[in-house]
């Protein structure tokens, strides 16, 4: 593979990897080297063998938008990103400090709205939020924590700065493929984990539990259940991965009951028996027919009374998707100020909230340019890329802004970073190593304590050009590894 890396120039991008042609970046080197000194054919053979481990493993996604709903093997690519430790522990600071925040946030608009009756955010931007739940009015979950599971998305722009895209604080996913990704890599490119200190990632699911039982600090041996959709959800692969691997009963909301006693109960072969702790991959909407949409089939009768009353721990909490909302999230770094007292330690991309007159104006001129998103979408869907859109769809969007300018966001087209990643020639000869976007979602786990993934989910759009990295809009996935000071003892 040698030629192929030294040909390869991702040019004026940032590349994660390369410096510049010919110049691996420090945390990279042993890496790049490992790789160029691959045959064509024992590269070709790993892919191969990822590719084949993904089948054995049965490591699927759906797409909604194909027709029936199919399940497709997981996209992935075999040549890992680096991010120097250094640089990392300054992140996960930021993150730390940026959940705080948010926790603190959503703690105060149900319980006083402080943060607002101050004038430091438009109470009607939060009143107004598809997120807010009046039924959470009062409420105060363990340890004032609400989003328990946060996937906050970091891009790194041409300046190498790493902004907060943001934030997922409803039913976040994409987690164990975090960690399948980990698996794989080891598999196919095992000599390397020899040679870097790589930090470990494979710990989540025993932090995911010791957290989900601190919700429960009453109880020594809680019993805690994941409930899921159900196996037609897009996740479903992860809902089933995360509950065999931290220990937790993975249930449907048929399988579950609230007693006259309002407590939750499973039902069992041997009767019913209590659940203290419930990870719900759920939307809001679909939790309690009691309590939100009535024609809910997903969820549990009577589920939030249980809640209200502190005789099941739910994670996230209801009512935490207000912090979700996109138009909110251009307010987090006042949040930081207001509730911290302390500067972000990690950036937002610069936002244009349409609400404002002067905003709005500059959006509606400068429409073609900017990336708009409305408040409460996600995977990607809703919004448009302007550079990368048409005359008509542009105009669709001019509409909607008008229309509803309190529902929609611009941020300008960011130069994402990219990082080298193996991609077919068209007549399929040859495998070659071309540039190609990237983004990364760690993951935050917040309980007593607060615990971030070393890394998180890095997601590539394999379309060459394309800035969408969403596996339901075609994008892949990669390793994070995140080189150097990896404690004595611990493993890879």
């Amino acid at each position: 593979m040698k030629k192929e890396w030294n040909q390869y120039d991702p040019g004026s991008l940032y590349d994660e990897l390369i410096a510049a042609l010919h110049q691996p970046r420090e945390a990279s080197y042993k890496l790049v080297e490992y790789l160029r000194h691959l045959t064509p054919e024992r590269f070709r053979q790993c892919v191969q063998e990822s590719e084949a481990v993904i089948r054995e493993m049965g490591i699927t996604f759906t797409v909604y938008s194909d027709a029936g709903n199919i399940d497709r093997a997981w996209p992935f690519d075999i040549i890992p990103r680096i991010i120097p430790a250094t640089e990392w522990d300054r992140t996960e600071i930021g993150l730390k400090q940026r959940i705080r925040a948010l926790n603190m946030f959503i703690q105060d608009i149900y319980n006083g709205g402080k943060i607002l009756k101050d004038g430091v955010m438009p109470a009607d931007i939060v009143l107004q939020s598809k997120g807010y739940r009046q039924a959470c009015i009062g409420m105060t979950p363990p340890h004032g924590v609400w989003a328990n599971i946060c996937g906050s998305d970091l891009v790194r722009h041409s300046d190498g700065v790493l902004y907060v895209l943001e934030d997922n604080l409803r039913v976040p996913s994409g987690v164990a493929y975090m960690l399948e990704n980990r698996n794989i890599t080891k598999r196919v490119l095992p000599e390397i984990f020899n040679t870097l200190p790589i930090r470990p990632v494979s710990n989540y699911p025993a932090q995911l539990y010791e957290m989900l039982a601190s919700l429960r600090p009453d109880l020594d041996d809680p019993t805690i259940a994941l409930m899921t959709p159900g196996i037609y959800n897009s996740a479903y692969f992860e809902h089933a991965f995360l509950a065999q691997q931290a220990g937790l009963v993975l249930l449907e909301g048929a399988d579950l009951v609230v007693g006259n006693d309002n407590y939750v109960y499973m039902k069992t072969i041997k009767g019913l028996e209590r659940v203290d702790v419930i990870y719900r991959r759920i939307d809001d909407d679909f939790i309690d027919p009691e309590v939100f949409r009535e024609d809910s089939m997903l969820g549990v009768p009577g589920i939030m009374r249980a809640w209200k009353e502190g005789k099941v721990a739910i994670a996230n909490a209801p009512g935490c998707g207000v912090a979700d909302d996109k138009v909110i999230y251009a307010y987090v770094p006042d949040m930081i100020r207001y509730y911290l007292g302390e500067e972000p330690s990690l950036p937002n991309v610069p936002t244009y909230v349409c609400r404002r007159d002067e905003d709005r104006a500059y959006v509606l001129e400068h429409l073609a340019e900017l990336v708009v998103k409305p408040a409460n979408e996600s995977g990607g869907y809703g919004m448009l890329v302007g550079p990368h859109s048409t005359a008509e769809k542009v105009e669709e969007f001019r509409k909607l802004i008008q229309e509803d300018p309190n529902n929609y966001i611009a941020q300008p087209t960011l130069s994402l970073s990219v990082t080298p990643t193996s991609c077919e020639t068209p007549n399929q000869e040859r495998i070659k190593i071309a540039p190609r976007h990237v983004d990364l979602r760690p993951f935050i786990l917040s309980g007593k304590d607060i615990f971030v993934t070393p890394g998180g989910l890095t997601r590539v759009a394999l379309v060459e050009g394309s800035l969408v990295v969403n596996s339901s809009q075609g994008g892949g996935s990669k390793d994070t590894w995140i080189v150097g000071d990896v404690q004595e003892g611990e493993e890879v």
